[in-house]
């Protein structure tokens, strides 16, 4: 049996490294015996300035036959030959096989050659010598080395030892083994499948070019970059309003509130619990009188139950997921036996987001979809039969197996759900949180590493998880901060807070029958850190939104790994306790127990001097924050102290500067209404900071704001 065929919890522990070896090259021998057709590869338009780029397929006959792809925004336009020099040793023309009668793909590496991406993976930055299993797993609890989780990505990012890289896609939905331990290897069930290939003189270009091909992050609205509180359940509505009190009353900073499924009529999905919660839209209006919006989930297990107007709209339309005998497939879930939407037919997700109009006129400020992979309690794999039928539209390739569509359905319920909610409220900028997803999913939906569990080995892995999620086209994401499993205690949660502050995505989370896990719940010390951990991102908001326009122009993740300074620099390839905010800010942390070494050396970064920096005061002192550093030539943006990100306007700038060697610093500031869509028609402006000889001047370079009304004050750091 191929390790594509078997479920994914059998795929555990790995393979002896000895034993992973000699099955891959027994694979190898026994593709090379197999007859093959000539692969055909075909060169595609430069998706960025700077990058060449080429689709392969394993025969003409693969190519013609091929189905549409569900990862690209836009069907691929060949326009002629592969680029000249790519069968070059190491080649970049993908060696296509069959192993046991899977196809698989092979392309070797050069010595010095690192590899990232993968998507969301538990383990370190670098991703040489492991192996990933594409095939989104309700992956509770899960640990190290696990080979799935919820989501899927079949992308790989090659950076040469000189600094060069290239990436490869495996155009595939279907389960894939992708296998690092000999170079780069993918092999999936289902059809011959496409293979895309780019090359770039930086990783920057390739990861901007997967962003090209598989499309950016909608821009959201400001709010979602503020800090989330959540846990599994806040309930009854006097609950919510003590957390909201909480926050305010300690001067904690907050934007978000979230419900999980016990607001729920019975976890009906688009129902309240009259008795919890009497009045929704009036709790709502009570939190957003304090400057707190709210976030409720909503997963796609819809109860089997006449009378219940989801499940009787749903059968009317013929909604569902069939099993092969062409009734609907039912599955145990929250509610009880349940059905399931079929994401893949256009109907159905006008219908799904139809829902959400009187869902949202409750108050509600943003939608989180989980359960999504889809989850189902009551059989094997913790998810639908592979052998269930979706009858999906000819555009994503007509009806098809759940074995197909199966890594998809949480991206397709989140592009469901983001259409909804826009056509809802076109004034308001959608904000979508999805477990579940794909490659190409950001197009719709944030994300958050699952289920983690409180434990110093989890806050270790949530750094190179959120890069290499960024690193696979998804730049807002982040963990559950303290740990969604297990109690954790007060040094781990003051360090997670001071991580997870700076992380792209922060929300607070825990499960059921757990202790309190609110920035207060562990005494006064750790409530001191979280709240300088909180008031610090509340002063970063400016220069986030500012990366998150760049992020959903470009592609470019948010937070990034240290080899983004210089990528040729070896030193900074596999470290995973530090990372870049944007190109300017670097962030150093401890996430080992026990205090920090004030002897510990920084991260070796040759280009420029980095100078330490204060956001809030006492920020440097506590022991338990990561350090920051400002890059030598930038000049960083700092908004006023706030409690949430619209509690005033935007009047206020701290200007951070650390001067080059000539005494110049150079920054950017990007604004807009902060929710809805007039940034599209120019109503916004990017500033360009200069300071120079002693004296900062601003300069409108984008958009058809006016130049700021700001009171602009300027502090340099730095011994130059």
């Amino acid at each position: 049996m191929s390790l594509v065929d078997r479920p994914c919890r059998d795929l555990q522990p790995a393979l002896p490294p000895a034993l992973a070896v000699t099955l891959f090259c027994l694979g190898l021998l026994l593709a090379a015996g197999a007859a093959r057709a000539e692969p055909v590869g075909q060169s595609l338009p430069a998706p960025v300035p700077g990058t060449t780029a080429a689709v392969y397929h394993a025969s003409a006959a693969a190519r013609d036959e091929a189905p549409p792809s569900l990862c690209l925004q836009a069907p691929l336009r060949p326009d002629g030959p592969p680029p000249p020099g790519w069968s070059a040793t190491p080649s970049l023309v993908p060696a296509f096989s069959r192993v046991q009668g899977r196809p698989a793909v092979f392309l070797p590496i050069a010595d010095g050659t690192d590899l990232y991406g993968t998507g969301e993976v538990a383990g370190g930055l670098r991703r040489n010598r492991t192996r990933t299993v594409a095939w989104n797993t309700d992956a509770y609890g899960w640990q190290r080395g696990e080979l799935s989780l919820y989501q899927s990505h079949p992308w790989v990012l090659a950076v040469r030892r000189d600094g060069t890289a290239y990436g490869v896609i495996a155009d595939t939905p279907e389960r894939c083994l992708i296998d690092l331990n000999q170079g780069i290897r993918f092999e999936a069930a289902g059809p011959e499948f496409a293979v895309i290939v780019v090359e770039g003189p930086t990783p920057q270009h390739v990861v901007r070019a997967l962003g090209a091909l598989t499309g950016t992050m909608p821009l959201p609205p400001r709010w979602a970059l503020g800090y989330h509180q959540c846990r599994y359940s806040y309930t009854p509505d006097d609950r919510v309003r003590e957390i909201a009190e909480g926050f305010r009353k300690r001067a904690i900073p907050c934007d978000v509130i979230w419900l999980d499924i016990d607001y729920m009529d019975g976890f009906r999905c688009f129902t309240v619990d009259t008795n919890a919660f009497p009045d929704l839209r009036g709790l709502d209006g009570e939190l957003q009188a304090q400057g707190f919006r709210t976030v409720a989930i909503i997963d796609p297990g819809i109860k089997l139950e006449d009378g219940y107007h989801v499940f009787d709209s749903g059968a009317a339309l013929d909604a569902w997921v069939q099993t092969p005998r062409g009734k609907p497939y039912e599955g145990a879930v929250w509610p009880g036996n349940c059905v399931f939407p079929d994401f893949t037919i256009d109907r159905v997700r006008a219908w799904w987001g139809g829902l959400y109009g009187q869902f949202l006129s409750l108050g509600i400020d943003g939608i989180w979809n989980d359960m999504n992979e889809p989850a189902v309690f009551n059989v094997d794999g913790h998810t639908m039969p592979a052998t269930n039928v979706h009858r999906a539209d000819p555009d994503l390739g007509g009806t098809g197996t759940h074995a197909r569509f199966h890594n998809v359905y949480g991206m397709l319920m989140s592009q469901a759900t983001y259409e909804g909610v826009a056509a809802a409220r076109p004034q308001q900028r959608p904000f979508v949180l999805t477990r579940a997803s794909h490659l190409g999913g950001q197009r719709w939906a944030a994300t958050w590493t699952g289920d983690n569990t409180a434990s110093w080995d989890h806050l270790d892995m949530s750094l190179a998880m959120v890069l290499n999620l960024g690193l696979s086209g998804q730049p807002l994401s982040g963990p559950d901060i303290g740990g969604f499993v297990g109690a954790g205690d007060g040094p781990l949660f003051a360090r997670w807070m001071g991580v997870g502050a700076l992380l792209p995505f922060a929300r607070g989370h825990t499960g059921k029958g757990n202790i309190d896990k609110e920035p207060w719940s562990f005494g006064r010390e750790v409530e001191n850190t979280c709240r300088l951990a909180l008031q610090r991102r509340s002063r970063l908001l400016p220069y986030l939104y500012t990366l998150a326009r760049e992020a959903s122009l470009t592609g470019l993740p948010i937070a990034r790994p240290l080899f983004f300074a210089d990528p040729a620099d070896p030193a900074l390839r596999d470290m995973d306790d530090a990372f870049l905010l944007g190109d300017d800010l670097l962030v150093v942390a401890n996430v080992k127990p026990g205090p920090r070494d004030p002897a510990a050396p920084l991260p070796p970064l040759s280009r420029g001097a980095w100078t330490e920096i204060s956001l809030v005061d006492g920020d440097q002192a506590d022991p338990d924050l990561p350090r920051l550093f400002l890059r030598e030539g930038a000049a960083l943006p700092l908004g006023p102290l706030v409690q949430w990100s619209d509690e005033k306007p935007l009047d206020e700038i701290e200007l951070l500067v650390n001067p080059d060697a000539a005494g110049r610093a150079v920054g950017s500031l990007y604004e807009d209404a902060g929710d809805g869509p007039g940034y599209r028609d120019q109503a916004c402006r990017l500033t360009r900071f200069t300071y120079e000889a002693g004296k900062s001047t601003a300069v409108v370079v984008e958009g058809e704001w006016p130049a700021g009304d700001w009171r602009v004050t300027t502090r340099a750091v730095g011994g130059r």
